[in-house]
């Protein structure tokens, strides 16, 4: 069987990718398993940002207690994509009143400035739905979980 090669982007085109994180974080394998892909994804310099919609907004959650389920917190990896140059981490405003949450309740996440590395930005962006829509329509790939 002949060897099919993948094809390639030419050399420094990125493509703008965008993550949506729509299960809540345990009980499945889809948010471990798309931030899993997302760290990978960076590795390989693309553009790559964040949606958390409907139970997705649940894995940004601070003080998560995996304990009693008997499973890894990995929640706190989300504070390290700053290191993969992940910095749009977008939350969407409805999921997060539906589930009777709010911008409070979330981790925080910063990442450095890069215009001035002693200042620390916010990560996460609340949006409304339609802001959502259109941050995903101006996406080259979207990939749901």
């Amino acid at each position: 069987m002949a060897e099919v090669e993948a094809p390639k982007l030419p050399s420094g085109v990125r493509k703008k990718l965008m993550f949506v994180n729509r299960k809540a974080p345990h009980g499945t394998i889809y948010a471990l398993e798309a931030l899993e892909v997302v760290l990978i994804s960076a590795a390989f310099e693309q553009e790559v940002c964040l949606a958390f919609l409907d139970d997705g907004v649940f894995q940004l959650v601070k003080g998560q207690n995996t304990q009693a389920i008997g499973t890894k917190n990995f929640a706190p990896t989300y504070r390290a994509l700053g290191d993969y140059e992940i910095t749009r981490l977008y939350v969407e405003r409805e999921s997060l009143a539906e589930r009777g949450l709010a911008t409070a309740d979330l981790m925080p996440i910063v990442h450095e400035d890069p215009d001035d590395a002693d200042e620390e930005k916010p990560s996460i962006q609340v949006v409304g739905r339609a802001e959502m829509a259109t941050l995903m329509a101006e996406q080259d790939v979207l990939l749901s979980f």
